[in-house]
């Protein structure tokens, strides 16, 4: 199927009017998919838009919230400054796909939840990645390292504290691998 975005909307127009399309195969919280995009066709869109899954935020198409972001093979990246054509044979991991098959949640879900680290929620789940992707490097932060680490991620509501407590616990309670 083919598939291109028009002011953010996905539609099945063929490629005479929009140019050549491209196939991407991108593995998806574990899930080969295969599609056939326009070159440029942002990640954040394929996954919202192409793919179906909506806890990938788009919050201000610069790169400087970090709402968007997930994990392409392993690292946080803003989804929004991706094409789909970038990951194409790379393995994408949404907030979607962190929590196991039975709904247990990853345990960084779970601090989050537990210490209250979201207030309007639309930060957390690019949070929620983010601190995921820091305690992969670095395993046993600091406070400061935890800001740090953060800090291209913003919080409208300003619930850093919390958000920090609920890296940190996360990071006590030695996080499971990501991804199915």
């Amino acid at each position: 199927m083919r598939y291109w975005i028009e002011a953010g909307q996905v539609t099945g127009r063929g490629a005479s009017e929009k140019g050549v399309p491209m196939r991407v195969q991108v593995r998806v919280n574990g899930v080969e998919h295969e599609d056939e995009v326009e070159p440029r066709v942002l990640l954040v869109h394929y996954l919202r838009e192409v793919v179906g899954l909506t806890g990938t935020n788009v919050g201000c198409d610069t790169s400087s919230c970090g709402a968007c972001t997930v994990l392409l093979d392993g690292e946080s990246v803003k989804s929004c400054t991706l094409l789909a054509a970038q990951a194409d044979g790379h393995e994408v991991t949404t907030i979607e796909g962190l929590a196991s098959p039975d709904g247990t949640l990853h345990p960084m879900q779970a601090a989050f939840r537990e210490h209250h680290g979201l207030q309007c929620g639309y930060c957390t789940p690019g949070m929620v990645m983010a601190a995921v992707s820091l305690l992969a490097e670095h395993p046993s932060p600091t406070e400061a390292e935890v800001r740090e680490g953060l800090e291209g991620n913003l919080c409208r509501c300003t619930g850093y504290h919390n958000i920090v407590k609920a890296v940190l616990a996360a990071a006590e309670a030695a996080p499971a691998p990501v991804g199915r």
